[in-house]
């Protein structure tokens, strides 16, 4: 059955397909070419007819459900809806039926930034909203989040919350949360910090957001690691940056290469800890080796020090902050992969240099974080509820990494597992396409993520993202998921 008669569907090179089919159906419903009531294709033969990834296609739907324009029913499918947002939002006109005429003129396209078109093209889709499915990578455990005392905290703060607090409030953050922050990392990751220094903001995004507003010239050359976090490569291109990818082996980032390629940048971001997605700890002399440069080319370095909590062995390397005697590392840290993603609260450790002008532009932007989940969140660490958590979640993610070690051994992957986070990496055959797997993998309801969609460079050898952190060992044990994990294994099939 196909949908696109009058207007096929030809995506525009400059956008995510995801996008395009979005504006393609939302146009098509618009203007009457898919009319109400009528039923669309399932997600598996949309895909099929267009010859693109069903996630796609699934989170075309999901948005175009979201805002109104179509309507599942259970058990019949998905339909264009018959009452459309616009007709809402619009008053009724008195024509006669006779004079109305169709309007077919489409609206103009919307005129973005040269910057916003180049964030736009490296976005990812949006995941938000969905229940966690198996190997979803980089979320945590929500299961074994302490709902009851966290409500209990928020109940009391709401209850007794001063009136000085319903004014607007510091703009680097709530005072005792900060102070909590500080005297935590000074501790658990050898933070050299003041409360002063440390300025909360919205998740880890937000900081790399206002680290590049604030340090990135249109043209400046700034190191990624390759393969490296999509969100923070956004955050670079949307200040104009040259993104430099440089290359990471089993010890990490390549300082040398960096050099080679680009010895004068203006920035290079970094997770040392635990390197995203690939998991390798990034070695002292690394480290100082990039201190090092940093130093003489009056570069600066944000340390993403993500996952770093979530150790299973030894004790973590000193983190660049608490090595750097040259105020060029910003220390990036979030509550998200700790606590659960929606909190939506982070925190800057910056030079001191930095802090008052950065002060002055983070008020520009957003004047302050919220501030009842900041009290309750001060609450939690100060009580010592968040360190009781956190040794919880090390036992809890400790038998699930086992759990899929001993079930992937079933699988014709090579396994890496990091001794840290909470995924693994699974290294495939030659000749095996990771997104052709991950496609197929949908169909079977898991989300394999391939290690090539973090990647600049196209890699050597293709890989899938195993997570295991969100997915719980009893119940719907996380061996399950290995069953038609088994039968998307048809290896020879999902090559391209």
């Amino acid at each position: 059955m196909t949908i696109f008669t009058g207007n096929p569907f030809h995506p525009a090179a400059n956008v995510t397909l995801y996008q395009a089919l979005y504006t393609h159906l939302r146009t098509a419903i618009l203007s009457g070419e898919l009319k109400g009531g009528m039923k669309l294709p399932s997600t598996r033969a949309l895909a099929d007819e267009l010859h693109i990834s069903r996630n796609t296609v699934l989170n075309a739907y999901r948005q175009l459900l979201a805002e109104g324009y179509l309507e599942g029913r259970e058990g019949s499918g998905t339909f264009v809806a018959n009452v459309l947002p616009e007709s809402l939002l619009t008053a009724p006109r008195l024509i006669a039926p006779q004079t109305a005429q169709p309007h077919h003129a489409e609206s103009p396209r919307p005129l973005f930034s040269a910057r916003a078109n180049a964030q736009i093209a490296v976005s990812q889709p949006p995941w938000g909203g969905r229940t966690p499915r198996p190997f979803l990578a980089e979320v945590p455990a929500l299961d074994a989040f302490p709902y009851k005392l966290w409500s209990r905290l928020i109940a009391r703060h709401a209850r007794q919350m001063p009136a000085s607090h319903f004014m607007y409030q510091p703009t680097a953050g709530y005072r005792l949360l900060r102070e909590a922050i500080a005297a935590h990392i000074t501790v658990s990751r050898q933070v050299h910090c003041t409360p002063e220094q440390v300025m909360i903001v919205p998740g880890s995004q937000g900081a790399l957001d206002l680290a590049a507003r604030m340090l990135i010239n249109a043209g400046d050359s700034v190191w990624m690691e390759d393969p490296g976090y999509p969100g923070a490569r956004g955050a670079f291109v949307g200040a104009g940056a040259n993104i430099i990818p440089v290359p990471v082996d089993e010890e990490g980032l390549m300082v040398n290469t960096g050099i080679a390629h680009a010895s004068q940048a203006r920035m290079v971001y970094i997770t040392p800890s635990h390197q995203f997605p690939l998991g390798m700890t990034m070695s002292l002399s690394r480290r100082l080796a990039l201190l090092d440069w940093a130093e003489r080319a009056h570069a600066y370095i944000i340390e993403d020090d993500y996952d770093s909590e979530f150790r299973f062995a030894g004790r973590p390397l000193a983190t660049l902050q608490g090595l750097d005697h040259a105020d060029r590392v910003i220390y990036i840290g979030t509550f998200s992969k700790v606590l659960f993603p929606s909190i939506r609260i982070g925190y800057m450790i910056l030079p001191p240099p930095l802090v008052d002008s950065f002060l002055k532009v983070r008020r520009l932007i957003d004047i302050h974080s919220p501030m009842l989940e900041q009290a309750v969140l001060a609450d939690f660490i100060v009580d010592g509820h968040y360190v009781r958590h956190l040794r919880c979640m090390r036992t809890l993610y400790t038998e699930r990494r086992s759990a899929l070690l001993e079930a992937a051994r079933r699988l014709p992957l090579e396994i890496h597992s990091p001794e840290a986070g909470i995924h693994c990496v699974g290294w495939l055959p030659d000749g095996i396409d990771d997104q052709s797997l991950a496609d197929k993998a949908a169909d079977y309801d898991l989300v394999l993520t391939p290690i090539s969609s973090f990647s600049i460079e196209p890699l050597v050898r293709k890989g899938l993202l195993l997570g295991y952190g969100s997915y719980s060992i009893q119940g719907r044990c996380c061996m399950n998921p290995f069953k038609p994990a088994l039968a998307v294994a048809d290896w020879g099939h999902a090559a391209t």
